[in-house]
């Protein structure tokens, strides 16, 4: 009965396998091995993209600010949901490497945006005038924060308000592999031809011991990452164990069975919370992450029972039991059915 997060979930077989494959003999450091360029070269060929700079890091966080900072000066601005993991989760590294860029938020009903409110956003900074911040990049989260999705027609209209203003586009993959799975197509097709520059590919919340791809598909940006990296600590000496990592991933589509496990897991527990008739789901999940609200001393039984999940929105003790409070649940690709049936059967009265 563990919902926390997919960041607790096991790491796969095949990952821990490779990694042990991995362990035999010398290797030259920080990316120069064998196994680095065949996952260059994978990360490459899955996403029909030949000339794109692909770099390896330990985590998301560390992906999306470098990412970040490298398209984006110091004097502009970022343009991110109102939940975005770089707003709500990353402790203001964003802002720190990209020298002090700051973030504009735009309204994000379940967690994504608009078109129509980018636009307004983006048009309402006036430009010419030294007094305030300038144009940057639009950061945009894919699947979100709240497990929902863009459709590709929402994202490519985010993307066409990105060029509108000649502003670059970098993705948010933390997810990225439920959202491809939940949209049924491929990743060239939820990125670069879609107008994406720069994505934080995930590795970590899918099966992962640790491992993030960072991808430039216009590689002109690749040096000045190098150099970020370097300067903030991020290039890994022995960054084989984090290439075996990621071509056990990418090998017989290893990753998107996992995500299609994650989310299919996902849809069987809000199912199975509705069918109590006690739960009221926020929205259906699109991915592996769902919000539901029921009452107080349901989640105390469950609490009491060994359950894990976070109590989203409200407090576990308080005075009315039929309070209804907010539970957020992930499921990961190691979810098991029996797990969710004890879960389910703690509603039983």
């Amino acid at each position: 009965m563990r919902y926390a997060s997919d960041n607790a979930g096991p790491i796969h077989p095949a990952v821990m396998e490779a990694m042990l494959a991995a362990n035999h003999g010398y290797a030259m450091p920080y990316g120069a091995d064998d196994l680095t360029v065949q996952t260059v070269a994978a990360i490459r060929e899955v996403f029909e993209a030949p000339e794109a700079a692909v770099f390896l890091l330990g985590t998301g966080t560390a992906a999306n600010a470098l990412a970040l900072a490298s398209l984006c000066q110091p004097w502009q601005t970022i343009y991110c949901t109102e939940l975005a993991h770089i707003h709500e989760d990353e402790c203001g590294a964003p802002e720190f490497f990209a020298g002090g860029a700051k973030l504009s938020l735009v309204p994000s009903p379940q967690a994504l945006m608009s078109a129509q409110d980018l636009r307004v956003v983006i048009a309402a900074q006036a430009q010419g005038s030294v007094h305030g911040v300038q144009r940057g990049p639009v950061s945009i989260t894919q699947g979100s924060e709240r497990g929902t999705a863009y459709s590709l027609d929402q994202l490519g209209a985010l993307c066409d308000v990105a060029r509108s203003f000649d502003l670059p586009v970098h993705l948010d993959g933390a997810r990225f592999a439920n959202a491809l799975v939940a949209q049924n197509c491929a990743p060239a097709e939820m990125s670069w031809k879609l107008g994406v520059d720069a994505l934080s590919f995930g590795g970590t919340k899918n099966g992962l011991m640790g491992v993030e791809a960072v991808v430039f598909f216009d590689p002109s940006k690749a040096w000045e990452f190098e150099l970020r990296r370097k300067r903030a600590g991020h290039l890994i000496s022995k960054q084989r164990y984090f290439a075996a990592q990621m071509l056990a991933y990418l090998k017989d589509d290893l990753w998107l069975d996992m995500a299609a496990k994650a989310n299919a897991a996902c849809a069987a527990l809000a199912k199975g919370l509705e069918a109590t008739g006690q739960v009221e789901l926020s929205h259906a999940p699109v991915i592996n992450t769902l919000f539901a609200r029921w009452p107080r001393h349901l989640h105390q039984r469950l609490h009491a029972a060994g359950a894990a999940y976070y109590l989203w929105e409200g407090a576990l003790e308080g005075q009315d039991p039929s309070e209804m409070l907010t539970a957020r649940m992930v499921c990961d690709w190691s979810a098991s059915q029996s797990d969710r049936e004890a879960f389910l059967a703690l509603f039983e009265s």
